[in-house]
């Protein structure tokens, strides 16, 4: 073999990349604008009053996105173990009577005055630099292990089982890019596999959506309300859609319509052809996320792109599998289109990160 030569980009980045994350964002801002519109109209009387806001959101992200990837990605490893300290901070907060916002049954946000931000988005990224530095310095598997199962407990304390599957696809993916011994990550997908099964059949309304997916048709007004307008917006698109802004299950029939349930919407408006155009870019977004992978200049930067493609690429998966009812309903944001400053943000920095990562590129000689 020979040896390999590092070449710094200094000036160039994958533009590739770059014009796809803008236009995911932009296509992400019309879709909330649009699924989002009858709820705003009805509690403020401000059809856009949603939509203003992920515009400010997506501002602010593109910007951030813009800034991190001129910062040289090994600035991340040195910051590891503050930032991770943080995320686990503001996951004990939320925890708090009085700190953490509750909603719907859960404490998944802290409010900072008009402001409210979900640490569990900041932990994801958080995670994905911890265990790129972890395999960097080629620690033992239980320096992957402990962290992740920390925050994992911290997350289902909340509770909430979608984030804590992503971070499971996210820990999962980097081990296996760790080259840790495959023993270890069958073991570690086989534990998680079972401690996702018991958290689901312990908890009544986690259970009920599981027997709600293996029979849609059950209680159609009550636990099977949600999958069932899911199921009546993808076939009301049809091939072709019912024409952009035309949805019927956005007003007020779908629960989450600007959020979890966004894709069934944009299904809904765009049909089949324009669905599957989507879940293209997204595949996009992931090959063009592996050939920096690949192309990685050392363990860390290799680690650390292979996590922040399987969290935003994973999650895209995920949620689109939801709304296609290929596994049950899970409630996690679809990366670039839910609405959500918190996901937004987050999902635009790490972009910053991936970006930075393909200025450097390996060659051999």
């Amino acid at each position: 073999m020979g040896k390999i030569r590092l070449k710094k980009q200094k000036s160039s980045f994958d533009k590739k990349l770059l014009v796809l994350t803008l236009s995911l964002t932009f296509l992400g801002l019309v879709a909330v604008a649009d699924a989002s519109a009858p709820i705003a109209e009805r509690i403020f009387g401000d059809k856009f009053y949603f939509a203003k806001q992920q515009l400010v959101w997506g501002i602010f992200g593109v910007f951030l996105m813009i800034l991190v990837s001129q910062i040289n990605y090994r600035f991340w490893e040195k910051a590891t173990l503050p930032l991770f300290a943080l995320s686990i901070i503001l996951l004990i907060l939320v925890l708090i009577p009085g700190l953490g916002v509750k909603a719907l049954g859960a404490r998944r946000w802290l409010g900072i005055g008009p402001i409210s931000f979900q640490p569990s988005e900041f932990v994801k990224l958080t995670l994905i630099f911890y265990l790129a530095k972890v395999a960097a310095k080629e620690k033992k598997f239980l320096s992957y292990l402990i962290p992740v199962t920390l925050i994992s407990l911290l997350i289902m304390l909340q509770p909430d089982l979608g984030t804590t599957i992503v971070l499971g696809l996210i820990a999962l993916s980097q081990i296996y890019i760790s080259q840790v011994n495959i023993i270890y990550l069958l073991i570690t997908a086989l534990a998680g596999g079972i401690a996702s099964f018991l958290l689901i059949v312990t908890s009544p309304y986690r259970k009920e959506r599981l027997i709600t997916f293996l029979r849609e048709t059950q209680d159609p007004l009550g636990s099977g309300y949600h999958i069932r307008q899911i199921l009546l917006a993808l076939g009301s698109g049809g091939l072709l859609g019912v024409g952009i802004g035309a949805s019927r299950q956005k007003f007020l029939f779908l629960p989450e319509a600007a959020t979890d349930s966004i894709f069934a919407i944009i299904a809904e408006e765009v049909g089949f052809i324009g669905s599957t155009i989507l879940i293209v870019l997204f595949g996009l977004f992931i090959y063009l996320g592996t050939l920096i992978i690949k192309n990685a200049p050392d363990t860390f930067s290799r680690v650390l792109a292979a996590g922040i493609v399987a969290w935003i690429g994973g999650q895209a998966l995920l949620n689109m599998a939801t709304m296609t009812a290929i596994v049950p309903i899970t409630g996690i944001p679809l990366p670039f289109f839910s609405y959500g400053g918190s996901s937004l943000t987050m999902v635009l920095l790490a972009t910053g990160v991936l970006l930075n990562i393909s200025r450097y590129v390996s060659k051999e000689r």
